[in-house]
């Protein structure tokens, strides 16, 4: 199966600050985070209990599952509270103006 390219997914002003969104690149499901002028793209799935994490909400430790409050770093994917053990991928985001593009083929974690 061949990766997602770089895709536009939304524009800036679709973004609330601190409130997920969940889009698709291709088969890829992912979730937006804006964080001021910063946008993190993590992969839509927790990895504790595979629940979207897009219908978490997002504390001062990162993006928080809503099934069992594991949270994962909005830059690293890294776990920052039990029960989650395994990261979650974060995709590369680039902004162009208001568009706001995301590589699934490219992880930066």
């Amino acid at each position: 199966m061949r990766s997602p390219k770089v895709t536009k997914v939304c524009t800036l002003s679709d973004l609330d600050d601190k409130k997920p969104l969940a889009v698709k690149v291709g088969d890829v499901p992912v979730v937006l985070v804006r964080d001021g002028d910063e946008v993190h793209a993590l992969r839509d799935e927790c990895s504790h209990a595979f629940q979207p994490l897009s219908a978490g909400e997002v504390t001062d430790q990162g993006l928080e599952c809503w099934l069992h409050g594991a949270c994962f770093d909005l830059r690293t994917g890294a776990p920052c509270a039990p029960p989650g053990i395994e990261p979650v991928e974060v995709y590369a985001v680039r902004i162009d103006g208001d568009d706001v593009f995301v590589d699934p083929g490219t992880t930066v974690n």
